[in-house]
Order: structure tokens, then C-alpha cells, then sequence
């Protein structure tokens, strides 16, 4: 039993850090590649996109005063 999970987790790991830039990130490859086995994590990696980037909005800077 201690010599498939090992691998498992090991891949499972993997599979996580490799999806961290995706749409569902580390977590939820890693428990993903737990709960559905690491092929089925593989599939999810693949076939997702990555994050969308968020644009972030310029802050406007406060008008000098002259005198």
C-alpha cells in the first residue's frame, strides 16, 4: 500500500504546481489529483486556461496646488 502512495502524492504534487497559474490553482489541482486520481488531474491541467489577468486600475494623482 506505502508503495503506490507515495508516487500518488508525488505526482499529485506535481500536477498542483504545475497548475498553479490555472483557473483553479494549486489547491485545487492538488485535491483534484487526490480525489479523482493524478490521470484525471493531468486531463483537468490541460483543458483549462489560464487565469485571466486582472487589470488594475490607474490611481489618479491628486492635482498640485500653485499659489
Amino acid at each position: 500500500m506505502l508503495n503506490y502512495s507515495i508516487p500518488y502524492f508525488a505526482a499529485a504534487l506535481l500536477i498542483a504546481f504545475l497548475g498553479i497559474n490555472r483557473t483553479m490553482g494549486f489547491w485545487g489541482y492538488f485535491f483534484a489529483s487526490l480525489m479523482l486520481t493524478p490521470v484525471m488531474g493531468i486531463l483537468l491541467l490541460l483543458t483549462s486556461g489560464a487565469k485571466p489577468e486582472v487589470e488594475k486600475p490607474e490611481v489618479e494623482k491628486p492635482a498640485e496646488k500653485t499659489i
